[in-house]
């Protein structure tokens, strides 16, 4: 495993990054793992030398949390060993204020993700959307305040236009104000819409990328012939899923086949060559998802194997946001 500093701050993480979206209960997706099947699997990460882990709290509705929490105060020796991210802004309960980025709700959210995950500090607090209802000086203000407060070392924002992150870095900057050090975007080889702006953008200013959904939920790694519980049930697969994505799988196919590899090592390798890009967000439901990960890191695409898997790409309507 490779360790790299995640943007321009002196915070060192694991060129891999392990979600742990996929651990919590089924009652708020099919597809989640409960913490006896996930323990091996993140016993495996950690072993492969990945010391990142990204959670959040409307992840099972708090429980991704909770075990998240457990499993790494178990595996780990130290808190100082491992580097643990969450967020907050979707909905955690039913009042009308359990959801966004307003002060009451932030204020709220760090307090119950530090008791759901057991420790006194996150590393990593991000927001997991913009919110529109909120003035951004609010939410700034707010989240420099976890900072000083002890309960966050940094703070990260995910999956927003370029000029609404821009717009957030500039607040923070006017009134001195932490500002966020990452972006966790949606990028992968079926969509690089982020391409235009937002990773532009970090690369100039030094924020680190650390995109999710590496894998386009396993069309990379399974091309056509993907057909988990998450592919069958996720709703955005289907915007993930047409002739023009599989054609992109099926060139990622072919380069593994001629490297002697597995296709997700190849697409996570390309990510990992981005010079954009700290560490790939991967989801792990098999330990040998994990291995693929780790592998990943080692190898390295020629600019002609770059250039035949980014061939067939064709611009996609923006997603996510």
């Amino acid at each position: 495993m490779e360790y790299v500093r995640l943007g321009r701050t002196g915070l060192k993480v694991s060129r891999i990054c392990l979600g742990m979206m996929t651990y919590g209960s089924r009652d708020w997706r099919d597809w989640v793992l409960d913490e006896q099947a996930a323990t091996p699997i993140v016993r495996r990460a950690v072993e492969q030398g990945i010391t990142f882990f990204d959670t959040a709290d409307m992840y099972s509705v708090g429980g991704s949390e909770e075990i998240t929490g457990r499993l790494l105060r178990s595996l780990f020796n130290h808190r100082d060993d491992y580097v643990l991210a969450t967020k907050v802004f979707f909905p955690v309960g039913d009042g009308v204020n359990d959801r966004g980025l307003s002060r009451k709700h932030i204020m709220a959210s760090i307090d119950r993700s530090l008791r759901r995950l057991g420790t006194d500090h996150v590393d990593l607090y991000q927001i997991h959307r913009w919110d529109r209802h909120t003035p951004i000086e609010e939410t700034m203000e707010a989240l420099h305040d976890v900072v000083k407060a002890g309960k966050a070392r940094y703070l990260g924002a995910s999956t927003m236009y370029a000029w609404q992150f821009a717009t957030a870095q500039f607040t923070a900057e006017k009134h001195g104000w932490t500002k966020f050090v990452s972006m966790q975007p949606q990028y992968n080889l079926t969509y690089r819409e982020e391409e235009r702006e937002m990773l532009p953008y970090c690369l100039e200013t030094g924020v680190g990328v650390i995109p999710w959904s590496p894998l386009a939920r396993g069309v990379l790694a399974r091309g056509r012939a993907a057909a988990s519980v998450r592919a069958r049930t996720d709703q955005m697969m289907a915007r993930l899923s047409n002739e023009e994505d599989f054609a992109v799988a099926d060139v990622v196919a072919d380069v593994a086949k001629t490297r002697d590899t597995s296709p997700a090592r190849v697409a996570l390798a390309w990510l990992l060559a981005k010079p954009a890009v700290t560490a790939p967000i991967i989801g792990a439901s098999r330990q040998s998802h994990i291995d693929d990960a780790a592998a990943a890191v080692d190898l390295k695409l020629t600019d002609d194997e770059i250039a035949a898997l980014e061939a067939p790409y064709h611009p996609h309507a923006v997603i996510g946001h």
